[in-house]
């Protein structure tokens, strides 16, 4: 079942739950006079995202589909997604437009951005912060939605289970689980600790987000300095 929130104004969590896995795939559409849809989800997914979409604004509409790198659940739709909205236009890293994006569209038309680059959308500001290997590959980085101060953070805080839309609890330390039960079965490694990481995250938690979107588990509400603080002393004592 797939369920649609409303995380900040005009921002909505669209969320699907795979029992099988364990963990909720989350998109996020940020509405507006040039719509923003943050993450695909997998091609499979793509008829019940276009659906819930659709309860938001016309499809056909949106502008921007944006995502941190290049894998299945952050761009796996990307294609069927332009198809339905002719006037959309990835826009992703410049790394990740050079290296795949492009080349998996057939055009050149993706917008890629270079670090601290920001995209107007008319009522949303959203600056690209370049993160190569955060959470994972060459080309990954983030957006944060300036206005409302809505950091989509890709895997970072992944937190398996069906969790609700938008907490103001904890996230760190699900989180930490997470990882550590990752760790032990195939999945192990997936995202890299390496030298730039601690600064990396330390530098999105300098933004002070109000709201930390997750792709995998419950967004956060409050304070989002302290959350990514206390995320990357989390990631620095692991080292996973």
């Amino acid at each position: 079942m797939t369920n649609i929130s409303e995380i900040a104004p005009d921002v909505f969590r669209i969320s699907t739950f795979f029992p099988g896995f364990n963990l909720q795939f989350c998109q996020f559409l940020v509405r507006g006079e040039e719509p923003l849809l943050y993450h695909t989800g997998m091609r499979g997914l793509f008829p019940v995202v276009k659906d819930a979409v659709a309860t938001l604004i016309d499809p056909a509409k949106l502008r921007w589909i944006g995502f941190s790198h290049f894998e299945a659940d952050e761009c796996g739709a990307l294609n069927e997604w332009m198809a339905a909205a002719p006037n959309a236009l990835p826009v992703c890293s410049t790394v990740g437009k050079m290296v795949s994006v492009d080349d998996f569209i057939g055009s050149d038309k993706t917008k890629g951005m270079i670090d601290n680059e920001v995209l107007e959308t008319g009522s949303h500001r959203f600056r690209f912060l370049a993160t190569p290997q955060l959470p994972h590959c060459w080309e990954a980085g983030f957006m944060y939605e300036e206005n409302n101060g809505v950091l989509f953070c890709s895997d970072l805080f992944h937190q398996s289970g069906d969790s609700t839309p938008l907490t103001t609890n904890d996230v760190v330390g699900p989180a930490r689980k997470t990882f550590i039960e990752y760790q032990a079965g195939p999945l192990a490694d997936y995202m890299p600790y390496t030298k730039k990481t601690d600064a990396e995250i330390k530098r999105l938690a300098a933004l002070n987000p109000k709201v930390i979107a997750a792709m995998h588990g419950s967004s956060f509400e409050g304070n989002g300095e302290q959350a990514l603080n206390e995320y990357a002393a989390m990631r620095k004592e692991l080292e996973l």
